[in-house]
């Protein structure tokens, strides 16, 4: 006799079960292969049930990958905050770093931020699609408030880093096709040099050279500041501007931008010579503070 498959879950607790069943499956096919050549029918015989009986937890395939990418970003999330918190140095390329390699670590993470938009959130319903997005946006907002109070950028800037970095890491892996024939066709072929991607190190630079770019920003528009004192700053964030008296060079070089923000505040409070003859001069107010991050 045919042994029987798995009941029909009827209580919630059992469909949750059920659900994370199938969940698990289809992350570790994933992981062996890639989201893009698992089948409902692959998943359906990993767990044992008939793949109409599928239907009964997830409208579709799509549907069970859209909710594995909702889990990455909340897992995501806690990491990189948590990873963030632990910097010893904020300077753009250190925290560049760190966003990449949390992102690199989740192989998973990256193939689904690729086809979520691609594939995922178009063949599933739009109260599916609402949730996800959802679940996306509140764990973009605490990677946002983490980066703002570590760095003491704009909301719309840090919204830009995180944006960035993960859409940049979907792309990039799915160039990078590691584990596939076309990966050893690049490395194989002197000719395809070109097209072997290292994910890492590229996004690296990309952050890099985005944080940096907004750092120089975020100085270069402090309206209290002379031009002298803000060319002092883009031109070299190793060194302490010429004429800031009391800063520390060693702590000036391992600061963020926010700190820089703080210690020039600090330094030019009582150096009007360094301050630009703006609405500050015009209104005998000190407009020092709130103008460079906190």
């Amino acid at each position: 006799m045919k042994p029987a498959g798995p009941q029909r879950a009827r209580s919630a607790a059992a469909k949750q079960q059920r659900e994370r069943v199938i969940l698990d499956a289809a992350r570790s096919l994933a992981a062996e292969r890639s989201v893009r050549e698992v089948t409902l029918t692959d998943i359906a015989a990993a767990v044992g049930m008939h793949k109409s009986a599928m239907l009964r937890y997830f409208e579709t395939r799509e549907q069970i990958f859209l909710a594995l990418t909702a889990e990455g970003w909340r897992e995501w999330s806690t990491a990189v905050r948590g990873r963030l918190a632990d910097l010893p140095h904020l300077t753009p390329d250190v925290v560049a770093a760190a966003i990449a390699e949390s992102l690199v670590a989740r192989p998973l993470f990256c193939d689904l931020l690729a086809q979520a938009p691609l594939n995922l959130e178009r063949n599933v319903s739009l109260d599916a699609v609402y949730e996800f997005k959802t679940i996306v946006l509140a764990e973009v907002a605490t990677v946002t408030a983490e980066l703002r109070q570590l760095l003491g950028i704009t909301e719309r800037a840090a919204g830009d880093v995180i944006s960035t970095a993960t859409s940049m890491a979907g792309a990039l892996w799915q160039m990078a096709a590691p584990g596939t024939s076309l990966r050893t066709l690049y490395e194989t072929r002197p000719d395809l040099a070109h097209a072997v991607v290292d994910v890492q190190p590229q996004l690296t630079r990309i952050l890099t050279a985005l944080l940096t770019g907004i750092c120089a920003t975020m100085m270069t528009s402090a309206p209290f500041l002379s031009a002298e004192a803000r060319s002092a700053v883009v031109a070299d964030l190793d060194e302490v501007p010429s004429g800031v008296p009391d800063v520390d060079a060693e702590d000036w070089s391992g600061g963020s931008s926010a700190f820089h923000g703080r210690l020039l505040r600090r330094a030019l409070g009582d150096r009007p010579a360094l301050r630009s003859p703006g609405r500050a001069g015009r209104e005998g107010g000190d407009h020092l503070s709130g103008d460079l991050p906190t």
